[in-house]
């Protein structure tokens, strides 16, 4: 199997949570991760900054370019990603991580949230894929993974949270387009989503804390999930809307325990996630 040794990633929203895990996974392999991050100061609520995260990487073998990034402005990716051209001579992976959550319904939705979600997870998506292009067509099997979930067109996905939903699908939508659109060129454009909940700060935060993490999976199962695709040929693999676990089969990988939080659960009672 190939591996990520000298490949150069772009993760956004890479401080914490799925986005840090990915980054020590190819980390491991002496990956050069750049972390387009907004966390430079420590939060209340939600663990680590760019710079913890950059140390983390580098404890697991990788180089890493920790960069103060809000994905909502053009001239800040622009800048993140001329600086990690500069640094490290390319960039062969993007993975666009960086995402808002929200799931009121929508009387209850604010036009200020709206935007939010929509500004990081769609328009967010679709310019670091943008300002990444050039740079991936010069890449020697490059890929692109977007963290959101298969295009399930059902009414049951929308009813409760439409605005979270069209923002997480407009992710997906990216994929579904680029794709297609850039598959002459080499590029890989994968969606890739969890089974069951992971134990995130979102999670922790808004999705029923402490009770709902001890039913989820950790980060590391999405980790070696993206790591498989970000080794597959990105001219025979694209398009493809992957769960965690599926990629993991396939692989013949089947011992999904040992991602539990907690490993005496009864795999029944993990907690499906949304769109599943």
């Amino acid at each position: 199997m190939t591996n990520l040794s000298g490949k150069t990633l772009f993760v956004s929203g890479g401080s914490r949570g799925i986005g840090l895990a990915i980054a020590k996974r190819a980390a491991q392999d002496g990956a050069n991760i750049v972390i387009a991050a907004k966390t430079k100061e420590p939060h209340p609520r939600l663990p680590g900054t760019i710079y913890t995260a950059a140390k983390e990487i580098e404890a697991a073998g990788g180089n890493a370019l920790p960069m103060i990034v809000d994905i909502r402005f053009e001239d800040q990716v622009d800048t993140a990603i001329e600086k990690a051209v500069s640094e490290f001579g390319g960039i062969d992976i993007l993975v666009n991580n960086a995402s808002a959550i929200n799931l009121s319904d929508t009387d209850s939705l604010t036009m200020k949230s709206y935007d939010l979600m929509h500004s990081i997870n769609t328009r967010g998506t679709f310019l670091c894929s943008k300002k990444a292009i050039p740079f991936l067509k010069k890449a020697d099997n490059p890929h692109v993974i977007n963290l959101s979930p298969p295009l399930n067109m059902e009414t049951r996905w929308f009813q409760n949270h439409v605005g979270y939903t069209m923002a997480k699908f407009g992710m997906s939508m990216c994929v579904l387009g680029m794709h297609s659109e850039y598959k002459r060129f080499g590029i890989a454009f994968n969606a890739l989503w969890p089974r069951t909940a992971i134990a995130t700060a979102a999670v922790a935060n808004h999705l029923g804390g402490e009770a709902m993490m001890a039913k989820s999976r950790t980060p590391e199962i999405m980790a070696d999930a993206a790591y498989v695709i970000m080794n597959k040929d990105s001219t025979q693999f694209t398009g493809n809307f992957c769960i965690d676990d599926e990629v993991l089969s396939s692989e013949g990988i089947t011992d999904f325990i040992k991602y539990q939080v907690d490993p005496n659960l009864d795999p029944g009672d993990l907690v499906p996630d949304f769109f599943i």
